[in-house]
Order: structure tokens, then sequence, then C-alpha cells
């Protein structure tokens, strides 16, 4: 029992003892749930300087899927308010107080009655019951988003950057988003690395097949960075990280769109149209993406290959790639009851390119007695064709208890390439221009037809007031086929094949996983255990050798340990520690020698085995006033057996000396380093984000022929600046700066098939010093902003270039590339949209389901 009494006439009335809950549920006037409104409880207050009333914020939060909300720890006997806000809906206030039911009204029990044994204890809950919010009537003309979300937030695995306010990315593709995201790089190749390694790519939750730039940047509403994921998520990957790319999604009654329509200086153009449409159980929604392209990129290679013989190689390349990409998803929800929803989608991409590449070539013997020049002018022209189709099912279900749900979760992407390539080498007597002495013609026919299937199932299950146990099941399956036929062409184009130019092979691995976690919550200190178990096996076919190759891993566990404590004034603290592995791909493993190729010979090992990484960060936030952010990281990563390029030498099936692209298993390697990510708004039309990574790497290969890199510290920055002019004018600049850093030890390429042509190695070297600055401007009007034109270029500076150093004790080679600088971007964009209308034409009797549980 509870007792309270009156405070001595004079003395201070204590405070209410904030143990007190309030719930409820907010649906819109028809009585569907409103998942993410905003509910906030506020306290009436007086200010001591003004003297005048005041509401003071004490908690806030997003609604769940099903509408529900639930406060905790509330002040009793006290008068609260409930602000609960949507876009696109009125406001409401409720005003309320919780008072001890038991104390107030609860009559006793009856005599034998024992229901309620244990007498008028006090009930410290309030029911809220269902709050209907009203359509804003002003905002039925278009879809106006009139929130502005924090540019980050810190989560127990994550960091959650919204990139929708990106301008700079306008028109382009993910590749272009993540060059504005903090803590991620990417290079001129497009190729993406998190703290120096290459991360996994998720859309949505679930690893996909789609690359960067085959999702459009306008359809992306944020980007989830794990750089230490927990055991729910895959341990594939060598503790590189996740970026997971959060699609925009509405489902509100009516319906929505837009459409945009751009061209760059390279004369390529770019179309983007998406619509959504709501009506009762039913929320359909299609996406379509044309983006053409026609890249240039000019290159130089200086290459030292010291042999049976010395030789010096000088190469210029002038390299264009035409073509272009279509994408198109649609999918739909149907809403069965308020706790059960199914999903399905589909995507299609298609994709045409046609590259051309022209080297001039001068390759001078240095061991011979007076030395010999040789002059070659190389064409290639080639044409590459691919098409993905991709199904994805999934159903979520919410029961009774509060928090408990299950979800299930299928896709499959089956795709398609074709690709054809002819090289035309002529030999010169002297400077190219002059009597040309001889000229070959080789042919490169391939067809790939990779297909992925991911089956998974999770279940959350709150244990406890502030517990949560999360477990889950996965299945992936990889299925590659690859063919790869290299013909010599004579003087009448009739073509010979070549035996040691031919790679076809066909591969399925398997991965199965489980795992649970437990999270929990005490006062202001929370954790989460979690441990994985994975099992995988491959098996594969070298079809041109007749070879056959089958290795399976054995079960191996992944814990994962995340701390978090919450200061006073608005500071958190994180720790986490993971554990990761790296397994070997099908073409890394096989023993087949590659010779299509003459610049990038390749060759797998079979004796790769996977490696494993502990990962270890340690995080420290602070939230200033107007949702300005600190966050200081440090981390330290240990991988034993790292998987790594390897340059060999040998003879090829002439009898000439050569060096041989490989893979190798070294002693380990760490990485350590510090990250720095602020974001500000420092006036109410100028917004900065800055991040800084400093780290230094070591690769230890004392167990191979060649001498361990030195260690290399290095830095990386990005900034991001957000100007709000008059006259609806924004303008966004972006800066990044990349410090001397070491050549990532196994850069994984997303392709088909073996890697491509390239003149680089990553045996040992550097990447020189970069930067580059990209800005963009954009105007809205009409009415409510529903029109747009941004104008924007990347790398003003022409300096966003690829300068490397590599070497070993067969070789040394400098390697400069610059690809697209200064390209300009013009786009234009309409939205539209109309809330509650009958969009199927007819009566909607008995769409809205049974009444919310």
């Amino acid at each position: 029992m509870m007792s309270m009494a009156q405070a001595p006439a004079g003395a201070a009335r204590p405070a209410p003892p904030a143990i007190g809950r309030a719930y409820g549920k907010i649906t819109d006037s028809t009585g569907q749930p409103m998942g993410q409104a905003s509910v906030l409880v506020l306290r009436p207050s007086v200010d001591t300087a003004t003297k005048k009333k005041k509401l003071v914020l004490m908690k806030g939060m997003d609604t769940k899927t099903n509408g529900e909300f639930n406060f905790e720890d509330l002040p009793i006997a006290s008068p609260l308010v409930l602000k609960v806000s949507a876009t696109g809906y009125k406001s409401q206030d409720v005003h309320f107080m919780i008072i001890p039911a038991a104390a107030a009204a609860t009559p006793a029990p009856r005599t034998g009655d024992q229901s309620n044994p244990y007498g008028n204890i006090p009930s410290f809950s309030k029911d809220l019951g269902v709050i209907k919010l009203a359509t804003d009537m002003k905002e039925l003309g278009t879809v106006t988003v009139t929130a502005k979300p924090p540019a980050m937030r810190l989560e127990m695995d994550k960091k959650v950057f919204n990139v929708d306010r990106n301008i700079v990315s306008a028109g382009g593709t993910a590749q272009d988003v993540m060059r504005n995201v903090p803590s991620v790089n990417v290079d001129i190749d497009g190729n993406v690395t998190l703290r120096g390694a290459a991360p996994t790519i998720f859309v949505d939750g679930r690893p996909t097949t789609l690359s960067l730039d085959q999702i459009p940047a306008d359809a992306i509403e944020s980007v989830e960075v794990m750089t230490n994921p927990s055991a729910k998520y895959d341990a594939s990957g060598g503790g590189s990280g996740i970026l997971n790319i959060i699609l925009k999604k509405n489902r509100k009654q009516g319906y929505n769109g837009s459409i945009s329509a751009g061209m760059d200086s390279h004369g390529a153009p770019n179309t983007l149209v998406g619509f959504n449409a709501r009506q009762g159980k039913i929320n359909l929604s299609l996406n379509g993406m044309y983006n053409g392209t026609n890249g240039k990129t000019t290159g130089n290679t200086d290459r030292y290959t010291y042999l049976a013989d010395t030789t010096h190689l000088l190469q210029s390349d002038l390299q264009r790639n035409k073509g272009h990409f279509m994408f198109g998803q649609v999918g739909i929800d149907y809403f069965i009851t308020n706790n059960t929803t199914v999903s399905a989608s589909y995507i299609k991409v298609h994709g045409n390119f046609t590259p051309t590449d022209v080297s001039n070539i001068q390759t001078d013997s240095l061991g011979q007695a007076g030395g010999k020049s040789i002059y070659s002018l190389r064409k290639s022209t080639s044409s590459r064709e691919f098409d993905v189709n991709g199904v994805q099912v999934g159903m979520k279900h919410l029961f009774v208890k509060e928090g408990e749900q299950l979800t299930a979760d299928g896709s499959y992407f089956g795709a398609t390439s074709h690709s054809s390539s002819l090289y035309t080498t002529d030999y010169f007597a002297g400077l190219p221009g002059g009597a040309i002495l001889d000229t070959t013609r080789q042919q490169v026919l391939g067809t790939a037809s990779p297909s992925f299937i991911t089956i998974q199932t999770d279940y959350t299950d709150p244990l406890g007031p502030k517990g949560k146990l999360e477990a889950g099941l996965r299945t992936a399956i990889q299925n590659l086929n690859n063919y790869n036929d290299t013909y010599t062409l004579d003087e009448s184009g009739a073509p010979t094949i070549t035996p040691y130019g031919t790679s076809n092979y066909k591969s399925t691995s398997r991965v199965y996983a489980a795992y649970v976690t437990y999270s929990n919550t005490m006062g202001n200190f929370s954790y989460s255990l979690g441990l994985r178990g994975e099992s995988s096996n491959y098996s594969g076919d070298l079809l041109n050798t007749g070879q056959h190759f089958h290795n399976s891993y054995p079960t191996s566990l992944f814990p994962s340990l995340f701390l978090s404590e919450k200061l006073g004034h608005d500071q958190e603290m994180q720790f986490s520690a993971t554990r990761k592995v790296n397994r070997p791909g099908f073409f890394q493993l096989i023993p087949y020698t590659d010779y299509s190729d003459t610049l990038n010979i390749t060759r797998g090992n079979p004796d790769l085995v996977p490696e494993f990484t502990n990962s270890f960060e340690l995080s420290y936030m602070k939230t200033f006033p107007h949702s300005n952010t600190l966050l200081i990281s440090g981390y330290y990563k240990y991988t034993s057996n790292l998987i790594t390029r390897y340059q060999d030498s040998g003879v090829n099936p002439i009898g000439e000396p050569v060096l041989i692209n490989t893979y190798e298993n070294a002693n380990n390697a760490y990485t350590v380093g510090g990250e720095i990510t602020s974001t500000d708004n420092i006036t109410s039309w100028w917004d900065i984000t800055a991040n800084i990574n400093i780290y230094n790497s070591h690769i230890n290969t004392n167990n191979l022929k060649q001498l361990s890199q030195e260690a290399l510290t290095s830095w990386f920055g990005k900034f991001n600046s957000n100007f709000k002019l008059p006259l609806n004018f924004s303008i966004q600049a972006t800066f990044i700066y990349q410090s001397k850093t070491n050549i990532p030890a196994n850069q994984q390429q997303n392709q088909f098939g073996p890697p491509g042509s390239t003149t680089q190695s990553s045996s040992q070297g550097y990447i020189k010093s970069f930067y580059g600055c990209d800005m963009a401007i954009k105007k809205t009007f009409l009415k409510n902003n529903a029109a747009s034109l941004t104008a924007s270029m990347s790398d003003i500076f022409r300096t966003r270039n690829s300068d490397q150093y590599s070497h070993s004790a067969y070789f040394a080679q400098e390697y400069d590339r610059l690809k697209d600088p200064q390209l300009f971007r013009v786009v234009f964009a309409y939205r539209f949209g109309k809330m509650d209308l009958n969009l199927f034409k007819r009566k909607d009797m008995n769409s809205q389901g049974p009444p919310a549980m």
C-alpha cells in the first residue's frame, strides 16, 4: 500500500514519483493503424524568468507498425499532455493525468470473492484508448514533407544517415549517394570501401545482387552504416561492415508519385518515375529508371618487369563506355489484418554497354645489348548486355503480446550476362603511325548466369519490461555458371579457339546459419549478447578440363557483444565486439591458369583457407541543442589467415616468362583507427556534416616469398555543407580528401565471372593522396514546391584521380587514371499526390479489416 501525506505548510511540495505508465493506439480517420506517427509527452511548467506557462518535453517516440505506443516512468498525480502528429494529418493534444485507480475509486472485494486477493492495490497505468487523426485538408493537393529528420542518429549496432536531402546525387545512382555518406569512400570505378575494406551491400535489410550503379539515388531514403554488425547479420565479409540502403516507402491512404528527367554534359540522359497508391488493405508501388552513360577515362602505366629479361612498359589509355541500363520495380503490400501483412515485389534490370579502349604501348627490352623497343597500338571494342530478374516475398505477423512478431522472407535473383570483346593490336617498325609490321586479333566471348536464393525467418519476443529475445534461421544458395572462350582470328577473320584462354566453370555454394540475441535495458545501461552459427560448402566443375572440386567448412560460432550507457547531458557510450569470417570464392580456389588476357594472367589457389576477423569498437556520442551531434569512435580489427592478392612468376604455354596473379593466405593483418563525425545545424539556413577517419594498417606476409608491407598511417576526411537561400534556392557542397594509403589487400569486384582486364597489381604498394569537390544548386517552385530544378558538377577541380604505386620482387609499377572529371548534370523533378482518393473506383465496405486488437 502507498500513503500520500500532505507537505508541511511552507515546505516545498515533493515531486510526484515517476512510476506511471500511459499507452494507447494511433489510427487515421478510417481506423487504420498509423506507424511512425510522432508521439510526445509534455509537462506544463512555468518559466522562472518570464513567469509564463510552457510545455516541457519529457519523452517521445514513433508509433509501431500497428499504431501502438507505450510510455513508462511517467509522474503520477501530475497534469500531462500527449501531443500526436504525422505528416498530412492534423496534430492532436490529449490532456491526461495518471491517478492510482485503487486509491481513487476501487471498491474493496466482497467477502469470499478471491478475484482480487490483494485488496486495493493502486494501478499506475493509464489507457488513452484509440486516438484518431484527421487528414489535414491543406495538404490534399500534394504530398509535402514538413518534418526534418536528423542527419545522423546512433543505434545499438549502426549509424543511420538520412540522405534524401542530398541534392548533389540528384539524377544519379547509389554510387553518388555513397560519396556523401560519412565514413564511406568511393573510388573512380565506383568501388566502395568502409574504413579501408569493401563492405557488404544490403537493400532494406537483405543482401542484394544489384550493384550500386543499378539503384536510383532518388529512391533512397537513408543509409545504415554498420561498421561492426551484430550476430543477427551474416558472418561472411571478414568484418568489413555492411551498408544497408533503405528505399523510400509511403503507405498513406491515397496516391503520390514523382517524375524526374535530366542530362549530363556527356550527353547521357536519366529519367526516374515513382508511384505509390494505398486503398484500404492494399498498398501498390511502382518505380522505373533509365540511366544513360557515356563515360571517359584516361590512364597511364609505367612498369618495369624483372624476369629473364628486364623490360620497361609505357602505356597510355583512352577508354569510353557508352550504354544504358533500366531499372523497374513493382511491389504490393496486403494488410490481411491489423496484425498480419504480406508483401511481394519484382525487380527487373536491363543493361547494354559498348566500351572501347585505345592503348598506345611502348615496350623496351633493357637486358639485351643495345636495347630493343617495340611500339604497338591496341584497340578493343566490346559489348556487354545483362538482364537481372528478382522476386522477393515476405510476411510479417504481430502477436497480441506487445513487441512479439514473426517475419519470413524469401528472395530469388537470377542474372544473365553476355559479353564480346575484340582486341586488335598493330605492331610498328618505328613510332605509332609508321609502317605496320604485324597485326594480331583476339576475340573473347563470355556468358555468365548467376542465381541467388535466400530464405530467412526472424522471431522477436519481449522478455520482461525491457528485455528482448531475437532468433532466426537463414539459408543462402549461390549458383554460378560462366563460359569464357578466347579465339585468335586469321587475316580472313576465321576463328581458332585458344585452349589456354578458355575458362568455363559452374559452381554452387551454400551457407546455413542460425542466430540468437538477447538485449535488455537496466536504467541507463543497455546490453545485447548474440551468437551465430554458420556452416557452408561449395562444389564446382571446371568444364574445359573436366576437373571437379568440393569443400565443406565445419560449423563455426560467431559471438557478438554490445554495451551502451546513457550518461547525463545527452551523452552515450557504446562498446562492441564481434567475430566474422571471409571464405574464399570459387574463382579464387580453382587452380586453372587463365591466359586470355596477357596483361592480367590469373590462377586460383586450392589451398586457401577462410580468414577470421575479430573487431572491437568504442564510441562516444554527444547530442547538443538543435539536434547537433558529435560521434567519436575508436576501433581495432585483427585478421588471421588474411586472403590477399599475390603475384608469382611462371611461364606461358609457349615457354615465355610471365607474371601470374593469384591468391595466398598471409599470416595476419590488423587495422587500428579513430573516427570523428559531427553534424551541426549552425543556423536555420546552414548545416554541415564533417567526418575524419585516421587509421594504421599492416599486413604480415612473412610466410610468403616477399617482405611484409610497412605499416602506414593514413587519414580520410569528408565535409558536406548545405545552404538554404532566399527564393527557394539551396546549395550543397561536398569535399573529400584521402591521404596516402595502402592498396586494399583483396578488393572484391561486384561483377559476373572472373576479374576483368587490368594492368594494376596490389601485391604491395600504396595509393597516392587525392582530393575532390562536388557542388549542386537546387531551385524549387510551383505550389507547395512540387517542382525542382537541380544543377550539379562532380570533381570540379579535376583532382579525384587514382594514382597507385605497386611493386614486388618481379616488377615495379606506377598506374594513374582520371574518370569523368567536371561532369555537369541538370535534373528536373516534379512531385504529385492526393490523399483519401477512391483509387480503385469501388465501394470500400469491408476493406478495413477487423477492429484493432
